[in-house]
């Protein structure tokens, strides 16, 4: 600052401050400001920092007051004008929605590098990778073409775009929300057309084909988009109870003993496992290994090398009833029976772990994720376990006979029983300790006109399958004037308690669900069940 500076902006303070300030300050203050401006850098800092220790806590406020504002830059303007674009926009793409919105009203030079950095696509294309739901709606949707690296021939979409797409995606996302909580849908049904027994046992589905075991002994493989059957797998003498699939092979267990192995994409049988002595009720396969549980009380665990080459491990034996369910991960296998009992297993060494113990009735079916488990009953009630102390956190009731199915995810669990319902439930309140029964069930579905022997379910939909032969699409994307279907007696969880009495060996019923499809990478669990008449 030169002297000819100093001197007016001392002028202008001592104006605006002329009121508190004493005469000889005034007479002072110019003076000693022109020879604060003759000195160095250097030597006006040290001054300044002299002065300062010297001053008292309140004074050190308001200067400090004074100086905020003078220090505060606008790095995001900054930047560009240096050439460091790319550096404003990285910065600005951290923000969340409401921020982002915040940013554009900034100034026009924020607005622009928002603008021109694409960051309302970036957003939407961090949701997408991140949320299964996200995903999902972009590609039944249709702007998952608008994300990422456009396709060829598409006309690249503007900013403006995705700042309108955001706001319509949150609208979805809300509906579909909403139609879970009140019971809307559209409403799909396949007509399984059985020509001898009745009744779709298992299935699996993802975005291209649901594939069902039915009591006729076949599998049937449906497209996703007509409903029609594509193809029909016969081998099985027996009902098809349980089956699984991934990209290459198909897995299935039935009432005739045997496991077989089959190509997903020709149906070729590719081999048959021989190992059980009844009806193989259930089975799960994961990153090499298969666990298959039977009628005849044991779990057999499997190594598989390929398709053609699966060797028995280790046969597990405990329970005193058919082995209905079997789950498992990395660390636990978890099976239940007809016994009453929920018992875990270590997945590396087979060895036994712990029995969970509460159900008065036989076991129909669980779920094991992390350190939950679900399981359902002929009690007619759901409880939830925690695998590693083996405590029940909550039993949930409101069917009215045996529950058959059962399947959760981070938000809910979606319920089938031989009274021909599907019950949602709200997962997040189910393990609130403090929250009322009457607060669990948000939800029943009642379409089906015989027991729901499976479902499985993901963001958008359920597909079940019952004893009435058909497999009923629940779609939950519904618009909100597309004619759809409402699912009846929406409501709370309330009634239906669970039956006592002794168990015995004929109460029992296979897995109940065959696993949630998830639309980011395609990860399947699926699920079996047993035949019908040993259920009763």
């Amino acid at each position: 600052m030169n002297p000819e500076q100093a001197e007016s902006s001392t002028s202008l303070s001592l104006e605006s401050a002329s009121k508190e300030l004493s005469q000889r300050y005034i007479d002072e203050c110019s003076g000693c400001a022109q020879r604060f401006s003759s000195w160095s850098e250097e030597e006006q800092t040290h001054f300044v920092e002299s002065l300062l220790q010297q001053m008292t806590h309140y004074q050190h406020g308001r200067v400090q007051a004074f100086l905020a504002p003078m220090l505060q830059r606008d790095f995001i303007s900054a930047l560009p004008a240096r050439g460091l674009d790319h550096l404003a926009e990285k910065i600005l793409a951290y923000l969340d929605a409401e921020s982002l919105k915040s940013a554009e009203l900034v100034c026009r030079e924020w607005r622009r590098v928002v603008a021109d950095g694409l960051l309302w696509k970036k957003l939407i294309e961090l949701q997408v990778r991140s949320d299964n739901l996200w995903r999902g709606l972009a590609e039944r949707k249709g702007w998952l073409q608008d994300l990422f690296r456009p396709q060829r021939g598409c006309q690249p979409k503007d900013n403006a775009y995705y700042r309108q797409l955001y706001p319509r995606i949150l609208q979805d996302i809300e509906r579909i929300e909403n139609n879970w909580r009140s019971g809307k849908y559209r409403l799909h049904k396949i007509q399984c057309q059985s020509e001898a027994s009745k009744g779709v046992y298992c299935l699996q589905y993802d975005e291209d084909k649901i594939v069902s075991g039915l009591r006729d002994n076949t599998i049937k493989v449906w497209d996703r988009r007509t409903f029609q059957c594509i193809k029909v797998l016969t081998g099985h003498s027996g009902s098809v109870l349980c089956l699984q699939y991934d990209e290459n092979i198909i897995i299935s267990g039935s009432s005739d003993s045997t496991v077989r192995v089959w190509d997903v994409h020709s149906g070729e049988a590719l081999n048959t496992l021989y190992h059980h002595c009844e009806a193989v009720l259930h089975l799960r396969f994961a990153e090499g290994l298969m666990v298959t549980c039977s009628k005849d009380r044991s779990i057999a665990v499997w190594d598989m090398v390929s398709p053609k080459e699966i060797t028995l491990r280790r046969v597990l034996v405990g329970h005193r009833a058919a082995v209905n369910v079997v789950d498992f991960d990395q660390r636990y296998i978890v099976s239940a029976s007809g016994d009453r009992t929920i018992k875990v297993w270590h997945t590396t060494s087979c060895e036994f772990v712990r029995t969970l113990s509460g159900h008065k009735r036989g076991i129909a079916c669980l779920q094991y994720r992390d350190r939950l488990v679900v399981s359902g009953s002929s009690d007619n009630s759901i409880r939830l376990w925690d695998i590693e102390t083996g405590s029940c956190l909550r039993v949930l009731e409101g069917h009215e006979e045996l529950v058959r199915c059962i399947r959760f995810d981070s938000k809910r669990i979606v319920s089938g029983a031989y009274d021909g319902k599907i019950k949602v439930w709200d997962l997040p309140a189910a393990l609130d300790p403090r929250s009322s029964p009457a607060a669990m069930c948000v939800g029943t579905l009642v379409e089906h006109t015989g027991r729901v022997f499976r479902l499985q379910f993901d963001e958008f939909q359920i597909v079940s399958s019952s004893h009435d032969d058909t497999i009923l699409v629940w779609d939950f994307l519904a618009e909100d004037d597309d004619g759809s279907e409402t699912g009846g007696a929406a409501g709370g969880g309330g009634g239906g308690g669970g039956g006592g009495g002794d168990d015995d060996d004929d109460d029992k019923s296979g897995r109940g669900a065959a696993g949630k499809f998830n639309p980011v990478g395609g990860n399947f669990i699926a699920g079996g069940d047993e035949d019908d008449a040993d259920v009763d």
